[in-house]
């Protein structure tokens, strides 16, 4: 490099020629979005809690277990999450996110910001989509959950080791054959196959594989140029990321309107031939709203307005069902589907399709909700209500009191948002909705839910709640009643008849915040 020679004239001061610098232009620097890979082992918890918190934006990560699964991944307290295995979720429903990873799987993908550069990035208005986006490359395209159905000359699928690299296989289907309709491409990446990762079978095992399988096989594959992507990133290449158009058995969830009589069907508790204890509808009345909305005789319940129904009782799924009001969303699926989706080790939740909108729920840009838009109903006023007031005694187990609290975003009160499979809460009596109105005798109906989690803390291992359900609390309320303990008698001993017409609808709330949802499927009453 050329330099050139100058003398300093101290008369000619800052004009000096010599002297001039050029402005103090820093560019800004693009906030970079960082990829933290979580993995657990059998009966391990990811070792995080995910929080929207009361005047913070995004989806924040808190509390990290010391040297857990997200702590060693690179999660960073106070990190804000935007996408889970590549489906962005900062503008999408906490609980709709809570769930998501729930249903995940023993791994998930995350793609953060730190605290500073998030809120750094939301005060320029920058455009958060496009920044995760961009974060993947040129020409990414997501992997594809190809399911092969056998036809005469067999499922059309020849593979081959790629040479020089151990662990990795290209396909290449017949022409006009199975695995060509099922959207397998010349060239294509084998990741993974009925379950198994390529990347841990020899090429003898697959073929042997693909040769004696009987009907069908279902297969993870992604374009070369795409898996470079993946490979930049350090990222695995998961099911849970991949597009599955094409699958079978596809949970639908379905969107009901209640009618004069009812919604029309009949909910009963069954045992499959496998011994699990499922929820079947049967029965579905010609014309009602179950039959316009495409509930189908047979299939299994595996939701009530986003939340699972496998470890909740018949009369818990019933008593959810008639207060959602005069609107419910239902996720069903044929019976075969929960032995196809459990020999892959897949939640079937992850491939829901909304049949409203007749498109898959799981598509990776489209924001989704857990329950559907529901207009306040005031109960009349010559309506006699029974509210359900509880007093919840827990005792503290090993995983905790087994609920989580939530809150009205932007306004006092608490209310349970989930109450984990056979612990302490559920064992209590404790409810998904009730409204906390004491803690420990004293009482938080005007207390902030961070302030009631402080109470729920400094109890020790014995807590006392005092609770009602929504609708109870609501009809109290307006009426001036004080609450009191009472009972409520079950609703059935067997089955219930959803023909006949429901309860009056429940006074709803359109946006719930939840102050603190673990990563684990059950956590910590906080």
């Amino acid at each position: 490099m050329e330099l050139t020679e100058f003398t300093f004239n101290p008369m000619e001061g800052i004009d000096n020629p010599a002297m001039v610098t050029a402005d103090d232009t820093e560019p800004v620097s693009k906030p970079s979005p960082r990829v933290c890979v979580l993995k657990r082992e059998d009966g391990e918890n990811f070792g995080f809690h995910l929080c929207v918190e009361k005047g913070q934006q995004g989806h924040v990560i808190r509390q990290l277990d010391s040297l857990g699964v997200a702590e060693r991944s690179g999660l960073k307290d106070g990190d804000r999450l935007l996408e889970v295995n590549e489906m962005f979720v900062d503008n999408v429903e906490h609980m709709v996110v809570a769930r998501r990873i729930q249903v995940s799987g023993s791994q998930l993908c995350f793609l953060v910001l730190d605290e500073k550069a998030y809120k750094l990035a939301v005060s320029e208005g920058r455009d958060l989509r496009e920044l995760a986006k961009a974060s993947r490359g040129e020409g990414w395209r997501p992997p594809r959950l190809c399911h092969i159905t056998r036809d005469a000359p067999g499922l059309g699928l020849n593979t081959q080791l790629l040479e020089g690299e151990k662990g990795k296989f290209t396909v290449s289907p017949v022409k006009g054959g199975a695995a060509e309709k099922a959207g397998v491409k010349k060239g294509d990446r084998l990741i993974w196959i009925d379950g198994a990762m390529a990347s841990e079978l020899t090429h003898s095992a697959i073929s042997k594989m693909v040769k004696k399988c009987s009907n069908h096989m279902t297969v993870l594959v992604i374009d070369s140029d795409s898996e470079k992507s993946y490979v930049c990133r350090k990222m695995p290449v998961l099911p849970a990321m991949a597009d599955a158009e094409n699958m079978p058995y596809r949970p639908r969830r379905l969107h009901l309107v209640l009618g004069s009589q009812g919604y029309g069907f009949l909910l009963k508790q069954e045992k499959t031939g496998a011994g699990r204890t499922v929820h079947m509808v049967r029965e579905v009345d010609k014309g009602s709203p179950a039959e316009l909305g495409s509930v189908k005789e047979g299939e299994m319940l595996l939701e009530v307005n986003g939340e699972s129904t496998e470890s909740l009782s018949h009369n818990e799924v019933v008593s959810k069902i008639r207060q959602s009001g005069q609107q419910v969303t239902l996720t069903t699926m044929p019976p075969q589907g929960q032995d196809f989706y459990t020999q892959l080790g897949l939640s079937p939740l992850l491939f829901c399709e909304d049949v409203t909108s007749g498109s898959p729920e799981e598509q990776k840009e489209i924001p989704v909700t857990l329950k559907p838009a529901v207009p306040t109903v005031e109960p009349q006023e010559d309506v006699q209500i029974n509210p359900n007031v509880r007093r919840c005694i827990l005792e503290r187990g090993s995983a905790g009191f087994g609920f989580h609290l939530a809150c009205v975003h932007l306004k006092p009160g608490t209310f349970i948002s989930q109450v984990a499979g056979e612990g302490p809460g559920q064992t209590s009596g404790l409810l998904q909705g009730d409204v906390v109105v004491e803690v420990n005798g004293q009482n938080v109906e005007k207390e902030s839910v961070e302030d009631v989690i402080l109470h729920v803390k400094r109890g020790g291992d014995t807590l006392s709640l005092l609770v009602v359900d929504q609708r109870g609390y609501d009809w109290l309320k307006k009426n001036g009643k004080p609450i009191t303990v009472n009972k409520l008698a079950p609703i059935s001993e067997v089955e219930e008849n959803l023909s006949s017409a429901a309860e009056p609808p429940v006074l709803k709330t359109d946006e719930l915040c939840d102050d603190q949802t673990n990563s684990a499927p059950s956590g910590d009453g906080h």
